[in-house]
């Protein structure tokens, strides 16, 4: 079963509650926990990280919590789990810190390659705006394969050419 870890689906919920506040409505810490029944402890880890890769930012006194630093139209769920996670690694030989020693005869690596780059391209197509509207994502379920397929078909064009 293909999952994503806890931490992208408490960070996605987080920018959530985060992006309701924008432009000048920060949220707490505290409110994020409660109502999204995480740990603060947790979310600390999570939104520090959010805040070194500018995704947020923490406003300070009275008053203060987080803000998003661009529109909630502008912040990908795609970018949230990139910077959260790194690239989608569906399978270990896929993951660039423990690579693959049988790349080269593998039968499903372009496969396992192929349905990252779907995934990371379906959620490069939705934003925190279409969650704030309760969007349902059917569309871009469709646009995210055809361009998969354009992709797809290029790469393999490329791989046959480089491994030759």
């Amino acid at each position: 079963m293909l999952r994503l870890y806890a931490k992208c689906q408490y960070g996605v919920r987080a920018m959530y509650e985060i992006a309701k506040g924008y432009p000048n409505d920060p949220i707490t810490i505290r409110e994020i926990a409660q109502k999204q029944d995480v740990s603060i402890p947790y979310l600390e880890q999570i939104l520090g990280r959010l805040r070194k890769t500018g995704l947020i930012k923490s406003v300070k006194g009275p008053g203060g919590g987080y803000l998003l630093t661009s529109s909630p139209d502008k912040v990908t769920i795609g970018a949230i789990v990139m910077d959260l996670e790194g690239p989608v690694a569906i399978t270990s030989c896929l993951d660039p810190e423990e690579g693959c020693v049988k790349i080269d005869g593998c039968v499903v690596h372009l496969l396992w390659r192929a349905l990252g780059r779907q995934i990371e391209e379906f959620l490069n197509t939705i934003t925190l705006v279409d969650l704030l509207e309760g969007k349902h994502f059917e569309a871009q379920v469709l646009l995210a394969a055809s361009t998969s397929a354009s992709t797809l078909i290029n790469d393999e064009k490329r791989d046959k050419t480089v491994s030759v």
